[in-house]
């Protein structure tokens, strides 16, 4: 069994193998006792978006590390790959904006213009 560290090297790893872009790995351990590494990826079409699912189940597969659930491989807009401790989100660049997990989730807080005096 993999610790959170190396699963979510592994799975970094598989996404950029099939050029994932803008990879993003926010650290959830003090904010959700659910999981506690939560990735993030964007892919240009549906087709990239379920290679790269695919592929990061194959890999952590070779690791003796199986999902515990896939969500929206049917879509292909976001696919949801929960491998406990670490979730993989792989969205499609306008889904990825919609939802914006990275300000949500605090890796990139907001940044509030401060109004002219």
């Amino acid at each position: 069994m993999l610790s959170t560290e190396e699963k979510t090297r592994a799975i970094v790893a598989a996404l950029e193998d099939v050029k994932a872009l803008d990879i993003e790995v926010i650290d959830t351990s003090k904010l959700s006792p659910l999981f506690e590494r939560m990735i993030v990826a964007s892919a240009q079409s549906t087709r990239q978006t379920k290679a790269l699912a695919d592929n990061v189940e194959k890999m952590l597969k070779e690791l003796n590390e199986d999902p515990l659930s896939v969500e929206g491989q049917q879509s292909g807009e976001w696919i949801l790959v929960d491998f406990g401790e670490v979730l993989v989100h792989i969205m499609q660049p306008p889904v990825r904006a919609y939802y914006n997990l990275e300000e949500l989730w605090g890796a990139h807080p907001k940044v509030r213009a401060h109004a002219a005096k």
